[in-house]
């Protein structure tokens, strides 16, 4: 059976940690910002970690890692 190709668009927003975690910048703070609050734009800046859960597993398999 062939590897599975990585998808890419996964790989380009999630990095892998060293303890096996997903990072993530959030989306939402590239335009459209005047009708949000101060607080919702700070809280965006600040990396993402899916550090557990279906999701993280259906990531991982998708970037190619195992």
């Amino acid at each position: 059976m062939p590897k599975m190709k990585t998808k890419k668009s996964l790989a380009r927003r999630y990095r892998l940690t060293a303890t096996g975690k997903l990072k993530h910048n959030s989306p939402g703070k590239r335009h459209l910002l005047t009708h949000k609050t101060g607080k919702r734009k700070r809280q965006l800046c600040k990396p993402k970690v899916l550090a557990e859960g279906p999701v993280l597993k259906t990531y991982k398999r998708l970037m190619g890692v195992s």
